[in-house]
């Protein structure tokens, strides 16, 4: 069975579209499509709800609010019953018509098939398709997982690598680097992108700087999970190192009569700068570790649904 799993935030115009599409992609497989409602407010789940009244194998969730792309994918995750999970976009930017060659490469023995937008920027070089090249280097040296395209959400998955790992933030778009440190086989495939025909994208410079934050995390979880002290301890001798230097300099302006220690803040605003971030950041670490454990130990989730349309959810 092959579950679909859409996160839809005003998408009103494209509800219809994309399951009619889905609907003829799919044929006549075994599969369901949920549908997570992300708190949209222009009549999304209206139709949705429309939609569903007739055709059982949709399922729609609807949460409060807006909480995201993560934890709609989380939810999506945990109420599924297929072995064959596909995320992708409510947008309409994803071609459901990819799904199939996606499930074919599942067959050929891998668990994660990701999608790579490969034309996505033309004629962007600059603007988006250099920064993009940028971003999927950098995460993909942090992560040892070589993808062009880690931000498309267009991906498959077997049930049993994926419905063990615990969403939250902008983590969804890390999943291979998760899944891979269970030995889990990936290969990325070309998929075809198309341009938004109604709405407005989503993303913006604020979501660039979570998704930054993210990625530091995901280096803690990833390298130094079982082994902190490395991690902490690094942190502290960069931090020694860059006291001492500023101590040296400070030293040698004194000794060469250019400035004494109380005629510049510099080494004082330097040093005071550095400690500060470094503690932010470890300060964020141990505050996404204690977040985790609350949820996870408490059995919460970081969403809270409103209702739900061809679907039970128990209550514990």
């Amino acid at each position: 069975m092959i579950s679909i799993i859409v996160p839809m935030y005003n998408e009103k115009g494209n509800v219809n579209r994309l399951l009619g599409e889905l609907r003829d992609v799919l044929g006549k497989c075994e599969y369901e499509i949920i549908i997570v409602d992300d708190g949209s407010y222009d009549g999304t789940f209206e139709e949705l709800k429309k939609a569903a009244s007739d055709w059982s194998i949709l399922k729609v969730v609807r949460f409060n609010r807006n909480f995201g792309q993560t934890s709609a994918f989380a939810v999506g995750i945990k109420v599924s019953q297929g072995d064959t999970i596909v995320t992708m976009d409510g947008d309409l930017e994803n071609d459901p018509h990819d799904i199939p060659h996606l499930l074919r490469l599942l067959d050929d023995g891998y668990d994660l098939v990701s999608g790579w937008r490969k034309n996505r920027w033309h004629g962007k070089w600059f603007t988006r398709k250099l920064p993009s090249l940028v971003a999927n280097s950098i995460i993909s040296a942090i992560s040892g997982v070589r993808l062009h395209d880690y931000g498309c959400t267009l991906k498959a998955y077997r049930r049993s690598i994926i419905a063990d790992v615990s969403l939250y933030g902008e983590m969804h778009r890390f999943i291979p680097a998760y899944v891979k440190r269970n030995g889990a086989r990936i290969i990325e495939t070309e998929v075809n992108h198309r341009p938004r025909t109604y709405g407005k994208s989503k993303y913006g410079l604020g979501r660039t700087f979570r998704v930054i934050l993210d990625m530091l995390f995901l280096v803690y979880m990833t390298r130094y999970m079982n082994t902190p002290i490395h991690f902490f301890g690094g942190l502290g001798f960069s931090t020694l190192t860059l006291g001492f230097l500023a101590g040296i300099i400070s030293i040698v302006l004194k000794v060469m009569g250019i400035r004494s220690f109380v005629e510049t803040p510099l080494p004082v605003i330097s040093t005071l700068f550095i400690i500060v971030g470094i503690q932010l950041i470890v300060i964020g670490i141990l505050a996404e570790i204690i977040m985790r454990t609350y949820y996870e130990s408490q059995q919460r989730t970081p969403y809270k649904i409103r209702e739900t349309v061809n679907l039970y959810l128990p209550t514990k």
